[in-house]
């Protein structure tokens, strides 16, 4: 290591804004937070050859800064920090563990899981309040100094898509490319991967506008699952909040222009990029977790601590929760997020058990000091903002309880439409769904959009697996099966399993674009899983979040059965673009508007008439019609909106439903748009007010009134 007087030279107070390492053209700002540290040293490496050791040298509300010259991007870095080990009163610190940077750019290198890793002597009989003295730093990653420079020229001409014209596509960075035999195989896996020309076109071509990727920060992989040769495939485990995981990279030393130039050219396709994101807990887990960064930083502060405050409090079910109480906590995740969003242009994020945001030591609470920051914050007021609303702690399950501006997944509407076709829910129950769910969301200015309908997501069945297991077939995760959901709200249609006589096959297929069909004409903002729209399977695996493999990997040599059932997803996308009235900005009330003579939604039985109370009620009941009026009000300005007005009726029944087709603005009759009994046909025969159409069982029609 360099002498003292050599370090001297080059060495400089620095600032302690902004936090981590700022390049500027000539040396490097390193700025870390620590509210009890008392010295702070910075590593630099050479490879993984720690070659010098520094001591920050000022602090400065509760911040260590120095600045050093001569070193700039690539510089691979970590930090010692030394304080108290006394894990009663929740410190952690051991200098003889090398942390990163929490708000590192880059990192490099991956986890080995050797004893070192820990803070405390791994088998102790007082486990985490021993303490430790050897070198973790061969088996952690590293941080690296960034050029952040990148030629975003062509952005000033991206404009984000308006809510009410969203239809979100959510997949895996490594999955959906991993496979795919257009992608050069160095790249499948890997940003650039999901950049290739062949991918971004094919999304592009589904009408999807949005496309939401499971978690890209820095993550780690659990030890027990890699002792089960498994690994973290979700990637639900963050330990950089600031990083892209340079796994997902075809050159690791350039992940970060790798995941710009993917943003770039899915905007230069009109594709937004959101990105899920896991602000609720770190990867260093309990007690007994390892000291990787923020445990070795300043544990208090960072986490949530208990009133004996060696344990975690522990609402996500990982091992700790990130203590967003905090005021620096707090100002980090917001720093992260327009980080983000302004130099990786993001176009927004969905939050991994969001709930944790918003909870304080006395519940849930949206006035708390995460939400307030974010709501005021002008970066973070023009992107897309998702929760996933629950999580396991105390009064988690908090669905339509965020704020004006949120948009939240809305598991209400995939457990009732899920239960309306397979036959265990009634008109009653699915109506609400069908319009944006009213009685969860509409409240305090907030529109049909705040509810993110989705039939399936990355945890779960798949839709081809929906329809075709009755039970959860998880034996490949190791855990004798006992993992994943087993409620599922699924049916196989008489055969568990692939292996069916062409009946069952040509029943499921239905059911499929039928489930598809609700999803994309319902009021809302729209969520599909990627490969549903061509029946991807993971063979009955519902909670295949350690399985990076083929049981996760998106498949792409698809028969003619698969191009068909895409095709019908294209056309179902293209009629949501098409009418605006299903996809209303106004919440749909039935109400009759007497200036303009109209009535915005209608409920129509099957003998043409408008349902009423003791239609809802009779259990006998299950097919029936949504009539939408497109001349009703848009916006707040009471005048008409565009003609189109659309008939959509859902047979869930076993048999045939002879559907008289009702009268409607007074003339004209009605064509036929869609039947997901005929969906391959590219006829639309008309016909007229009051005919008789014979609805297949399980089946969905849309007619517009012509």
């Amino acid at each position: 290591m360099n002498a003292p007087a050599l370090q001297l030279a080059r060495l400089k107070e620095g600032q302690p804004w902004p936090r981590g390492a700022t390049w500027d053209g000539k040396g490097v700002n390193f700025a870390l937070f620590s509210a009890n540290a008392t010295k702070v040293e910075l590593c630099l490496f050479d490879n993984d050859r720690e070659v010098e050791r520094i001591e920050l040298p000022e602090y400065r509300d509760e911040t260590w800064h120095g600045y050093v010259s001569d070193i700039g991007p690539g510089q691979v870095y970590g930090y010692r920090v030394q304080g108290p080990y006394a894990p009663e009163e929740g410190q952690r610190f051991n200098p003889h563990k090398l942390v990163l940077d929490p708000y590192a750019r880059a990192h490099i290198g991956e986890l080995k899981w050797d004893p070192a890793v820990f803070g405390y002597r791994v088998g102790d009989p007082q486990a985490d309040l021993s303490f430790d003295e050897r070198d973790s730093a061969p088996f952690v990653p590293k941080c690296v100094v960034v050029d952040p420079n990148f030629d975003w020229w062509r952005e000033a001409r991206w404009h984000a898509v308006p809510w009410d014209r969203t239809i979100v596509y959510e997949t895996h960075v490594r999955g959906y490319t991993k496979l795919h035999p257009k992608v050069p195989e160095h790249e499948r896996g890997t940003f650039c991967g999901l950049a290739h020309p062949e991918v971004v076109e094919y999304i592009r071509s589904l009408g999807v506008t949005t496309v939401e990727l499971l978690p890209v920060h820095t993550f780690i992989n659990d030890s027990f699952l890699l002792e089960r040769g498994l690994t973290n495939y979700w990637g639900y485990n963050s330990i950089g909040f600031f990083a892209p995981d340079p796994r997902y990279a075809a050159n690791p030393a350039k992940t970060l222009q790798e995941f710009k130039e993917m943003v770039a050219r899915f905007h230069d396709a009109g594709l937004e990029v959101v990105i899920d994101v896991v602000y609720n807990h770190t990867a260093e887990g309990n007690q007994l977790g390892p000291t990787l960064s923020f445990k070795g930083i300043d544990n208090s502060s960072y986490y949530r601590l208990m009133p004996e405050k060696r344990y975690y409090i522990n609402d996500t079910g990982t091992g700790n929760t990130l203590n967003l109480s905090h005021p620096v906590v707090i100002q980090m995740v917001c720093d992260s997020l327009r980080y983000w969003a302004q130099e990786m242009r993001a176009d927004g994020f969905r939050f991994d058990l969001g709930t944790i945001l918003a909870r304080e030591p006395g519940g849930f609470d949206t006035h708390n000091g995460f939400m307030k920051a974010v709501m005021q914050d002008p970066v973070l007021a023009k992107v897309k903002l998702i929760a996933e609303p629950w999580d396991c702690g105390p009064g988690g399950y908090q669905v339509g309880g965020f704020p004006p501006g949120w948009a939240e997944w809305n598991d209400k509407f995939r457990d009732t439409v899920r239960d309306y076709w397979r036959g265990e829910a009634r008109p009653k129950d699915l109506a609400p769904r069908l319009c944006g769910s009213p009685d969860v969301f509409n409240r305090r200015g907030r529109q049909p959009w705040a509810s993110v309908n989705f039939i399936t997501a990355h945890d779960g069945f798949t839709l081809n697996d929906l329809v075709s297991y009755n039970e959860r077939h998880n034996e490949a995760n190791g855990e004798d099966n006992r993992d994943g959901h087993e409620h599922n709200r699924s049916w196989n249609h008489g055969a568990e399993g692939a292996d069916v006589d062409e009946p069952v096959r040509a029943l499921r297929k239905r059911q499929m674009k039928n489930l598809l069909a609700t999803l994309l004409l319902s009021q809302g903002t729209p969520m599909l899983l990627a490969g549903d729209e061509f029946a991807r399977t993971q063979r009955g695996n519902n909670n295949a979040y350690c399985q990076d493999n083929e049981i996760s990997w998106v498949g792409w040599n698809h028969d003619d059965r698969a191009h068909r059932l895409i095709d019908f997803v294209r056309k179902l996308t293209g009629l949501r673009h098409r009418y605006p009235i299903l996809r209303h900005s106004r919440w749909l009330t039935g109400e009759y508007n007497e200036a303009l003579e109209v009535r915005d939604v209608t409920w129509i039985n099957a003998n043409g008439e408008e349902m009423r109370q003791e239609h809802w009620d009779d259990a006998n009941v299950r097919c029936f019609g949504m009539l939408l009026d497109g001349r009703a009000q848009e916006t707040g300005i009471p005048r008409r909106g565009e003609l189109a007005t659309l008939l959509i009726i859902f047979n869930p029944w076993q048999d045939v439903v002879k559907f008289k087709l009702p009268a409607a603005n007074g003339s004209g009759g009605w064509t036929l748009r869609a039947d997901t009994n005929f969906p391959d046909s590219t006829e639309e025969p008309q016909f007229p007010v009051g005919h008789v159409y014979e609805v297949t069982a399980r089946s969905l029609l849309l007619f517009q009134l012509t």
